[in-house]
């Protein structure tokens, strides 16, 4: 997502959310992104996790960007959309985290959110916080 603002070019990003990456800041930005599902198309895929990250549907003209394999192994699907927001309006979903302190006694799950920070940069400042697709 990408937005124009007093003429210069701004590009969406999130922070994911929960203990791993509290404290990182460098590194940790990118676009929204999630799992695809059996069968799903990627625009669908790309709705539903920004919806889910950010509590927000948008609607528009998408423009694919390619697809991108993480060193991870899972595959992005990238697409393009110009649309304005206040980031300050958002409000990420929750998901349950299952711990297992010790396998001889009991679980522990906490509730985190997916994403706890929502930034329009620049382009040059988007770079710096992340590659774009992480």
């Amino acid at each position: 997502m990408f937005r124009r603002r007093e003429g210069q070019l701004e590009v969406f990003l999130v922070h994911p959310g929960g203990p791993f990456w509290a404290r990182k800041d460098l590194g940790a930005w990118s676009i929204p992104k999630g799992e695809f599902e059996e069968g799903e198309d990627p625009l669908a895929t790309a709705r539903r996790e920004f919806a889910e990250e950010t509590g927000s549907a948008v609607e528009g003209e998408f423009l694919p960007l390619g697809e991108v394999k993480q060193p991870g192994g899972k595959w992005v699907s990238a697409f393009a959309l110009e649309y304005d927001f206040d980031t300050a309006l958002m409000k990420s979903n929750t998901f349950t985290l299952e711990c297992l302190r010790n396998p001889a006694t009991a679980r522990n799950s906490r509730r985190l959110i997916n994403a706890d920070g929502f930034r329009f940069l620049s382009p040059e400042k988007s770079c710096s916080k992340d590659k774009l697709i992480s």
